[in-house]
């Protein structure tokens, strides 16, 4: 079926869908593989994406060589999607994952460039929204106080008792201005104290609410 014919059954059956209703009917599903790239830094932007299962994390590499991590993205949530012509930050998969892919056109072809204005807006509104939670997490003073604080905000996104921690100790250092010894002892600290207990590299329970929180306020 063409896009023209896709885009046609959409308008007849949903009237005018949300960014993310019209990824699901005319979104190609991508697999990534750990550590491959979706896209890459100062490429032009031309699609949208949708983390669907896994995780997804953004990478500026500086003039100098250095890694600045952007942020993590977690299924559900939209990503690349830029005011400007170009990706300050490159994309790669995290894990293993699934990503919804829709061009741009394909969204100006069926409700005009105002709905992309507005999604690019509302985006632009959100990713702001990281920043300063992530420029608050950066502004911690201590390095407990940056783990402790980065443990609620994957915690906070479940109900489950175990958490899944799906990036490793050099992304979570990379992400906090921390090394990576830095936040490995961190870790060891908190899981010492009982606060945190890690049943595996990569998965932990949080064993004392309260006692994370205030480190993390």
């Amino acid at each position: 079926m063409s896009l023209a014919y896709q885009i046609e059954d959409v308008r007849s059956s949903v009237g005018s869908p949300s960014i993310s209703g019209l990824m699901d009917r005319l979104g190609v599903r991508m697999r990534y593989g750990r550590n491959e790239e979706i896209y890459a830094q100062d490429d032009e932007v031309e699609f949208l994406y949708r983390v669907v299962s896994g995780s997804v994390r953004t990478i500026r590499l500086t003039s100098d060589g250095r890694r600045q991590l952007g942020d993590f993205y977690y299924p559900g949530e939209l990503f690349g999607l830029e005011p400007g012509p170009d990706h300050r930050f490159s994309a790669e998969a995290l894990t293993d994952c699934v990503v919804q892919v829709l061009k741009r056109s394909a969204v100006r072809a069926f409700s005009g460039d105002a709905e992309l204005d507005r999604a690019i807006l509302a985006e632009t509104h959100r990713e702001l929204e990281r920043t300063q939670t992530h420029l608050l997490l950066l502004g911690r003073k201590s390095a407990r106080e940056k783990v402790a604080a980065f443990l609620m905000s994957l915690a906070g996104r479940g109900a489950d008792t175990d958490v899944e921690l799906p990036m490793g100790r050099q992304d979570m250092a990379d992400y906090l201005g921390l090394t990576i010894e830095t936040v490995s002892r961190t870790l060891t600290q908190l899981q010492d104290a009982a606060i945190v207990e890690f049943a595996a590299t990569r998965r932990f329970q949080v064993k004392k609410w309260e006692t994370l929180e205030r480190l993390a306020e």
